[in-house]
């Protein structure tokens, strides 16, 4: 993406990347000191990812556990600081293991310089992970991916 992409059309960008599993696109999209934060992550699970090489590892086999289908109900706000967005959203589609269905509520807040995602706070919900049938529950270091 071009340095003059907006944060949400960055945003919009690398949703469609995750529809179509091109993990390593959608880590191009990150500043190499880029960050990742799981505020609500449980006891075991990582918190914070820093660096884009972080960020790889942790998504590298994400479309394995999570068959993503969509991102409904997608809003995305702008804030006084024009590099920074508030992302609500659901990503829904089916877990790769069991093919039960997948249906995760997130909010995120995102900051984008140089067309590029320096920071990406991901507010998911920790109880999905405590369902006998979630996501990652076999990954014990991952939670979900945006």
């Amino acid at each position: 993406m071009p340095t003059t992409t907006s944060p949400s059309d960055l945003y919009r960008h690398s949703l469609r990347l995750l529809l179509e599993k091109d993990i390593d696109s959608w880590v191009g999209l990150w500043a190499e000191h880029g960050v990742m934060e799981f505020p609500f992550a449980p006891a075991g699970w990582p918190r914070r990812l820093e660096g884009r090489e972080a960020v790889a590892a942790y998504m590298s086999d994400y479309p394995d556990h999570i068959d993503l289908h969509d991102f409904p109900d997608l809003r995305i706000h702008e804030t006084a600081e024009p590099s920074t967005i508030v992302v609500e959203m659901r990503g829904v589609g089916r877990l790769v293991a069991t093919g039960n269905p997948f249906d995760m509520t997130y909010i995120a807040v995102v900051t984008v310089q140089d067309g590029r995602f320096t920071s990406y706070r991901d507010y998911w919900n920790p109880l999905a992970v405590q369902e006998p049938a979630a996501a990652f529950t076999t990954h014990p270091t991952r939670s979900s991916a945006r």
